[in-house]
């Protein structure tokens, strides 16, 4: 059997689809059951194949939650970039616009984040994940060498000022998420995005 699975009350998927689909199935899972109650058999249910079809994809379910994980960075890489599309060219604007990207990200999709940065998804890291993870981390690095300037991410005080801007966005996506301080978290995004550049530029003593 191929990509194209066949049977009775089972959709058909031309090749290459079924990869596609099968991760817009894992998405639904996690979102609706968490890491916790997720199953491999669950997501081919939804996607509408065999229990046996995300084999030819993804050899367990851990496989399939990395391949979940991967596609989370990549979206994550371009929120960050939306918001700095929006930013104009000023290093600072660009800077907090990567921090608020950030956090939208987490906001709109808690339980992929979660993932993301989760044990299950550090073990045994596939190289496309980690590029993924990377690239999205990429984009918080060079807004800051942009602000401080590229030589100062070659000093420990760089390094401190990239470490400062991460744990911010991060910390604050978690207590989001995790629904603390829910004076600030609990209201809708575009209330809270002010607040968070003001956070991000204090994080730099801006």
């Amino acid at each position: 059997m191929t990509d194209r699975e066949e049977g009775a009350g089972q959709r058909r998927y031309h090749h290459g689809e079924l990869r596609e689909a099968l991760l817009a199935a894992a998405e639904m899972e996690l979102s609706e059951k968490g890491e916790d109650g997720f199953s491999l058999r669950s997501t081919a249910k939804r996607a509408g194949v065999s229990h046996a079809a995300p084999a030819h994809h993804f050899k367990d379910v851990t496989a399939l939650l990395q391949g979940l994980a991967q596609r989370g960075f990549e979206r994550l890489t371009a929120t960050m970039k939306e918001e700095q599309a929006e930013a104009g060219d000023d290093a600072e604007a660009l800077y907090v616009a990567s921090g608020v990207g950030y956090i939208r990200f987490a906001a709109e999709n808690p339980a992929l984040f979660q993932l993301m940065f989760g044990a299950r998804s550090s073990h045994d890291k596939p190289t496309e994940l980690a590029k993924a993870g990377d690239a999205s981390f990429s984009v918080l690095v060079n807004a800051v060498a942009r602000l401080r300037g590229a030589d100062l991410l070659k000093t420990e005080e760089g390094w401190r000022d990239v470490a400062a801007a991460w744990m911010m966005v991060h910390g604050y996506a978690h207590l989001a998420i995790g629904g603390k301080v829910g004076w600030l978290t609990g209201q809708s995004f575009d209330r809270q995005r002010p607040v968070i550049a003001d956070l991000v530029r204090r994080a730099l003593r801006l």
